[in-house]
């Protein structure tokens, strides 16, 4: 008998939030040849996977499979083949738990049936997160020691009118009961339920999108909640939970109290830097949608950057003006065949925090970080700490910087080398989900870190929409790009008390608590 010698990994994705996937299974998406993914295994998971893997689509919603079963099983057999060779590592990525309600039994069994050598890694799933999210403990001492795990939606071949679901004996269980993929047939299940003996008034309740910063909640009765839901307009992905517990949401639903819960906002950054914002704005229940108005791009030739970097010992002084140089810096230096201590020489200045962190990354304290985050004030406190009258100083900076920092060293008698060691692009449009959010009123906010951000999305944005700015909330990095904004006719909501992005986030956290 031979065996494949790829692997096969049946991954729990979790309920839906990228952050709650397992250890173990980030780790094995991080070793991926093959990632076969489902509707609701959460996509920013596939950025764990190394460049290079191949991703295989094969989600199913309700009517519509890209796959069937036995086609994604077929898929599995023949990739397993195909990456024996290579010692493949092939990630089968389920929404919620593949063994529950997640038809991963039926995987495994046909990848044991072909000698594929496989391993099953749990996730977290839906009817436990999604009722924690919503502030619905499954258990409770004090209310009830069980749960019910009913799938809501059965297999069409065996379904009869009264179905493999007891109901008789789920209503003379009581408990917690927590259905699955429910919605369309929710009216039959409380009918169902009731009809066999269940108060009508038991507490019941339905969250759609569980964890994820657009997730839903209809609490009701167990009479009136499909009437609820219907007019609530809550559809599929779903979980319905019936029970006492329910009742407890109003003290344990931390989740809704999240000042930015539920607030869809636009976070116009470079793609390379608009992560860190994400994750805070996300982490206060906002649904972030990615807007890169900015492009960052190597110079067209590299000769003033490496004639810099040749001569770096003859300089006192080396001046980063973002975290974005500091990173094309670094690029530059693994092209060269060198490291960071190719830099030793001059003192380090940075302009800011972020752009401090950037060079403590990779072991650089800078010398100096002004108390306001301005070139001109990096200027003035450079001044003040050392006398820099005929003294070398190297800028190594974004194309379009304001020329301010320089030109206030030259007037301090330095001997200035202004460098550009990127460049920065305005996309050629916006992307359609973006139009279409803004066409459709449904963005709560936009995020301004940067001048050129307001600048390129305003010539972006079709003429139509350009009002619609106006009537979004704007949250503004510093005072710099406020200016911008009051002369685009979009003065900013919000700007942080310093240009830090944890302080622009809580600027914005203060207006979602008072409203």
């Amino acid at each position: 008998m031979t065996y494949s010698k790829a692997h096969v990994y049946l991954v729990g994705a979790g309920p839906g939030a990228a952050d709650l996937i397992t250890v173990a299974g980030a780790e094995v998406l991080g070793r991926a040849n093959v990632v076969v993914y489902d509707y609701l295994a959460n996509p920013k998971l596939l950025a764990l996977c190394p460049s290079g893997t191949r991703f295989e689509y094969v989600g199913k919603t309700a009517g519509r499979h890209t796959l069937t079963q036995e086609q994604i099983n077929a898929l599995l057999v023949q990739l397993a083949q195909e990456y024996a060779s290579v010692h493949g590592v092939i990630v089968r990525l389920k929404g919620g738990d593949p063994y529950v309600f997640g038809r991963g039994g039926e995987e495994g069994a046909c990848l044991f049936e072909h000698h594929i050598p496989f391993t099953t890694i749990p996730g977290l799933t839906a009817g436990i997160a999604g009722s924690a999210y919503a502030g619905i403990p499954v258990t409770h001492r004090d209310v009830t020691s069980t749960v019910t795990f009913i799938t809501g939606h059965e297999k069409a071949e065996t379904a009869t009118d009264s179905g493999r679901v007891n109901y008789q004996a789920l209503a003379q269980l009581g408990g917690t009961l927590v259905f699955y993929m429910g919605v369309k047939s929710l009216p039959e299940i409380c009918q169902k339920l009731v009809a066999a003996g269940m108060d009508p008034t038991t507490p019941a309740a339905t969250v759609q999108w569980a964890t994820m910063p657009k997730q839903r909640k209809v609490v009701s009765t167990l009479a009136q909640l499909p009437g609820a839901v219907h007019a609530a307009g809550v559809t599929a992905p779903a979980i319905t939970i019936v029970g006492h517990v329910v009742d407890m949401h109003h003290a344990l639903d931390c989740y809704a109290r999240r000042p930015l819960q539920g607030q869809k906002i636009l976070v116009t950054r470079s793609r390379q830097q608009a992560s860190e914002l994400s994750v805070l704005l996300e982490q206060q229940g906002a649904e972030v949608l990615e807007v890169p108005t900015i492009e960052i791009r190597p110079p067209l030739v590299w000769d003033e950057v490496d004639d810099a970097l040749d001569q770096i010992k003859n300089y006192a002084w080396l001046l980063f003006t973002s975290a974005n140089g500091v990173e094309a810096c670094w690029q530059r230096l693994q092209q060269r065949g060198q490291d960071l201590r190719s830099l030793a020489g001059p003192k380090i200045g940075a302009v800011g925090p972020a752009t401090a962190a950037a060079l403590q990354r990779y072991g650089i304290q800078p010398q100096i970080i002004p108390e306001k985050f301005q070139g001109e004030q990096l200027a003035a406190a450079l001044t003040e700490l050392a006398n820099i009258n005929g003294q070398a100083v190297l800028i190594l900076r974004a194309d379009i910087s304001r020329p301010i920092l320089r030109d206030k060293l030259i007037a301090a008698g330095a001997q200035v080398t202004d460098v550009a060691i990127y460049l920065t692009a305005r996309p050629e449009k916006l992307p359609d989900t973006v139009v279409q959010a803004l066409t459709d009123n449904q963005i709560h906010w936009i995020t301004f870190t940067s001048s050129s951000t307001a600048e390129n999305l305003a010539a972006m944005l079709p003429g139509e929409l350009q009002a619609k700015v106006g009537n979004i909330k704007r949250a503004c990095l510093g005072p710099v790009t406020a200016q911008t904004l009051q002369r685009l006719g979009w003065p900013p909501t919000v700007t942080a008390v310093r240009p830090e992005i944890p302080l622009l986030v809580e600027a914005m956290c203060q207006v979602g608590r008072k409203a």
